[in-house]
């Protein structure tokens, strides 16, 4: 039963989040930037005032019971409150903690200016950043475990709002000395006759990648042989010559700066990608986000 006295902890309700969010303690406690024995204590507390089992635990599977379910949504809620409770005692509607998710193919690149920018124009904004694929950063702003993310759009997930940033082309990466390098008229078909190395699945350039080449209806000849994590060790295979790959625009600058690979880009119009911050349709920040949209977007890399 519950102790009519007992008044939840924002602690409390930010680990039941993160737990239902990831499905695993150790996941949401690196989330959350704290111990798992603190997370699994916040939970405990919560769950004993509320007299309710929020999480079900074994040592196989972490699963959110039909009490926690009917929660969580009133939990989020709870923390978009008090977030905005917060901003707005700052004088500035961007203050206090922002919790930001980018997808891997566009952190490495924006940040850099992004963060610095940040700091200067929004000195009482706290960033917390989140480097996930697009699926799992989706599901962090469904459950509040996120406030915005910056990925490739669209996300076809309703309930988002989704601010376009930008577009940018995708460029093929080759070994120095490729019959394709440095030409700027090359078509999509070309890939059919090349060992195009991808990143691992889950990642959105790879399935964008995959996507180009079905339009053209051709099958490149090393999809799947070779995959990574990072576009930094795509590249590096292509330098050893196993392959070329496709990199976003953005990317050109950093990842090919070694001087052991060469670019070819394709004729108008070029495939690409749109780049776009996303976030729940049900906050009232939407303001808030137009504006660190701007911002993002005027610190886009050249």
């Amino acid at each position: 039963m519950t102790d009519q006295t007992y008044q939840p902890t924002l602690s409390q309700l930010r680990a039941f989040v993160a737990i239902a969010e990831y499905r695993h303690f150790g996941t949401a406690a690196a989330r959350l930037n704290v111990s798992q024995p603190t997370l699994s204590q916040a939970l405990a507390a919560l769950e004993n005032g509320l007299g309710l089992q929020l999480i079900e635990r074994s040592t196989r599977r972490v699963l959110v019971t039909a009490a926690g379910m009917r929660l969580l949504p009133k939990a989020m809620a709870t923390l978009e409150a008090a977030d905005r409770f917060l901003a707005s005692a700052t004088g500035d509607g961007l203050g206090g903690t922002l919790r930001m998710g980018i997808i891997p193919t566009v952190a490495p690149y924006v940040l850099p200016g992004l963060l610095p920018e940040l700091r200067k124009r929004l000195p009482a904004l706290v960033p917390q950043v989140v480097e996930d694929q697009t699926a799992r950063l989706l599901e962090g702003l469904r459950t509040g475990v996120l406030d915005v993310a910056l990925l490739a759009l669209p996300t076809e997930n309703s309930g988002l709002v989704e601010i376009p940033l930008y577009a940018e082309e995708f460029v093929l990466v080759t070994p120095r000395g490729h019959e394709l390098a440095g030409r700027k008229d090359i078509a999509p078909a070309v890939l059919g006759s090349l060992p195009l190395l991808l990143l691992d699945e889950g990642h959105c350039l790879r399935d964008q990648a995959l996507d180009l080449c079905r339009s053209v209806d051709v099958h490149p000849g090393a999809v799947g042989d070779t995959r990574a994590a990072s576009l930094a060790t795509v590249v590096q295979c292509v330098a050893g010559g196993l392959g070329v790959t496709l990199i976003p625009e953005m990317a050109v600058t950093a990842e090919t700066a070694r001087g052991t690979l060469e670019t070819a880009r394709f004729a108008d119009p070029a495939p690409g990608r749109t780049i776009g911050l996303a976030f729940r349709a049900s906050s009232a920040r939407t303001e808030d986000y137009e504006y660190l949209a701007a911002i993002i977007r005027a610190q886009r890399p050249m």
